[in-house]
């Protein structure tokens, strides 16, 4: 397995092009808009600029990578010899269906179709194909190139052989695979984003402040950085997307999204991305300002 496809080239999708592409795979990072592409590789060069001045690696390493990826905007030219896709699309199942869709009209018999969707159902992407037995998830952690952990999602229909090639192939790139059943969250999501949505209940109940919120978590549970700046890390609009689908899936209202992060996401103070969620990051990324609407 030398060809990879990698589907979308946005923070996720690009960070996948780059790990592949870093371990000497060929890789085709696919996107309908050029300029998406463009800022992928551009994030990829500046990350491995920041490997290159850590002496990480060389700058024969940095350019031998970047010669390794090559750019599509059509989805058919980029994945006719694909031997694994990997989509990494918005959280969105309309998208992701579509998709696999075409993937299952335009691939190789023996490709296997990977999805990095951190809380859809594998077994309901695999539905929309005729190849459910190669239908995998595989759900890297941001930043993917400094993250270890891969949860190997099984759907109904995945055959040991696929999930075994998909485990083998993470260690090849120096991940930890973890093996989990199809689920609505998984593993990750089932424990991480309950844990945040309560979080944002207990700012919206008024309990305590944003920061005071994070530093408890910080320094009494050791976490490397609170629930709230990771929500905004994250994306306010991707954690409510997940909530919701788990909501969906278990009909259990503790995976309702809290009402002020509906809202959030409605104003479209999504975090890091749009510059303003808990925290703001108009001055800097990092979380050192707490955004106005949370000041007392």
């Amino acid at each position: 397995m030398k060809n990879i496809a990698v589907i979308g080239a946005g923070t996720m999708g690009n960070g996948i092009a780059h790990t592949f592409a870093q371990f000497g795979y060929q890789v085709n990072l696919i996107d309908i808009s050029e300029a998406s592409l463009k800022k992928g590789i551009a994030t990829i060069t500046k990350n491995l600029d920041r490997m290159l001045a850590k002496e990480k690696i060389s700058e024969e390493d940095k350019q031998q990578t970047l010669a390794n990826i090559s750019q599509f905007t059509s989805l058919e030219e980029g994945v006719k010899n694909a031997d694994l896709v990997v989509e990494a699309a918005t959280e969105n199942e309309k998208i992701k269906l579509d998709i696999f869709r075409t993937l299952d009209e335009v691939c190789p018999e023996n490709t296997i179709l990977a999805s990095n969707t951190s809380s859809i159902s594998i077994t309901k992407i695999a539905s929309v194909t005729k190849r459910p037995k190669q239908v995998i998830g595989m759900h890297f952690m941001n930043p993917v190139p400094i993250m270890k952990l891969v949860e190997i999602i099984r759907g109904y229909n995945t055959t040991d052989e696929v999930t075994n090639t998909i485990m083998e192939l993470s260690t090849k790139l120096n991940k930890v695979p973890t093996e989990v059943n199809d689920y609505p969250g998984f593993v990750a999501n089932r424990i991480l984003m309950p844990m945040i949505n309560e979080a944002i209940e207990t700012l919206y109940n008024g309990v305590a402040g944003v920061q005071e919120i994070d530093t408890v978590m910080k320094l009494g549970m050791a976490h490397p950085m609170g629930p709230l700046q990771l929500a905004d890390f994250i994306g306010l609009d991707v954690c409510h997307s997940i909530l919701e689908v788990m909501y969906d899936g278990f009909k259990n209202p503790k995976y309702a999204p809290c009402p002020l992060l509906v809202n959030m996401v409605r104003a479209g103070k999504l975090g890091v991305k749009s510059g303003e969620g808990f925290y703001d990051y108009s001055e800097s990324r990092k979380a050192e300002n707490v955004s106005a609407q949370f000041k007392a």
